[in-house]
Parts: C-alpha cells; structure tokens; sequence
C-alpha cells in the first residue's frame, strides 16, 4: 500500500500528464492535486512510522481512508462508473480494515 500512495503522490506532485487529466475530469483545480499529494505524503509517512509504532499506523490507515473517500465523492459528483472510482474504494477498505485490526494501538498515541 505504501508504494501505491508513493507512486501516486509522485505523480500529483510532478504535474504528470494522468494526474493534471484526472483533475480536470473531476472537475478540480491543479492546486487541489498538488495539495493531494501532500495530504497524501502525510499518509504515508504515517504508514511507515507505523512499523515502529502502531498507533501512528491506525491514525494514518484513517487519514488515507478519508482522503480515499473524498476520491470516491468527487468521481461519484462527476458521475464516474465504478470503475473509475473501484482502486480508492479497495483502498478504502484496506485502510479502514487495517486501522481496525491496529485501534487498540491508539491508545499508544493519546496516553
């Protein structure tokens, strides 16, 4: 999961031709990508933090799953197939899955 977001947050950062496409299909600003990408990077640095702390892992599962829902409304606002909006929603669920296998971790975090 940690090289799908990194690919991904690559390109939204570098303006790939794909990404500044897809924007404009959701009907979006080019800033909004490259914000994307960052709020995507948190996630991931979050991920990885997690293989040293697990609560950091349940909080970053979380953040990924709502920047993922927020991909799934803006292709469902344009009225996109499933399709195109079936990789966010199977990350969604990855994420969603995986914080609650690691929510007891929280406590690590806010104690």
């Amino acid at each position: 999961m940690i090289l799908v977001f990194f690919f991904s947050i690559l390109s939204k950062i570098a303006g790939a031709t794909m990404q500044v496409e897809a924007f404009n299909h959701l009907k979006l600003p080019q800033w909004f990508r490259t914000f994307t990408g960052f709020v995507q990077l948190i996630g991931v640095a979050g991920l990885i933090a997690g293989f040293w702390n697990k609560g950091s892992l349940s909080i970053s599962t979380l953040w990924i799953a709502c920047t993922m829902l927020g991909a799934i409304l803006f292709h469902l606002r344009v009225g996109d197939p499933l399709k195109r909006w079936a990789a966010p929603l199977l990350l969604m669920i990855v994420s969603i899955t995986l914080s609650f296998l690691y929510f007891s971790e929280l406590r690590d975090v806010f104690i």
